[in-house]
């Protein structure tokens, strides 16, 4: 079935819509939910989570790419759930390795100003991936939004691991720039 079919059901309130999209998008969901929290319970959970929001969302929203916007709300959940989980038990995890390297380019979100611009710095940061030579966007995606070890990335990309973790150094430094360059970060 096609993605505007689906798309369809959901504002037709057919429960078909879950059915088809756990069959076009189930396995790619679950991928990225296993990569975050590495527990099939927690998969499953989180698949659940994911499909109820969806139905939720949809309508009044109408997404542009139905893979990406249901890729999208998976890793959100999984994060959430992992954070729930893990918040009295940091260190030592790939999760928590993956975000630290990002802390020191994204500003914290602890205020009501900074959760205002969210939206913005999220467009800019989508602005910055895109602008991004294919290799190097396909290395930050894969480390950041699909939270791949840096030996995954590499052996999918024909590199070694310290070519990987050099380049991400790189990108995450041209990052910094630009979101100095944009006012979201103090010199």
């Amino acid at each position: 079935m096609r993605d505007e079919e689906i798309i369809e059901l959901y504002f037709k309130r057919d429960e078909r819509a879950i059915e088809e999209t756990d069959y076009k998008y189930g396995d790619y969901c679950a991928s990225i939910a296993d990569k975050i929290l590495k527990n099939e319970l927690d998969v499953e959970e989180c698949l659940d989570d994911t499909y109820l929001r969806v139905w939720n969302v949809i309508p009044p929203t109408r997404p542009e790419i139905f893979r990406i916007f249901i890729g999208k709300i998976t890793r959100n959940l999984a994060f959430d759930r992992y954070e729930k989980f893990h918040a009295k038990k940091r260190g030592g995890g790939n999760i928590e390795e993956v975000l630290d390297e990002l802390q020191e380019c994204i500003p914290a979100n602890h205020n009501v100003e900074q959760s205002i611009l969210a939206n913005e710095l999220s467009s800019i940061i989508n602005d910055f991936v895109k602008n991004l030579p294919e290799k190097e966007a396909l290395i930050f995606v894969g480390r950041y939004f699909y939270t791949e070890d840096i030996s995954a990335i590499g052996k999918r990309l024909g590199m070694t691991n310290n070519n990987v973790s050099v380049a991400l150094n790189r990108i995450r430094a041209k990052l910094q720039k630009r979101l100095l360059k944009e006012g979201y970060l103090a010199s």
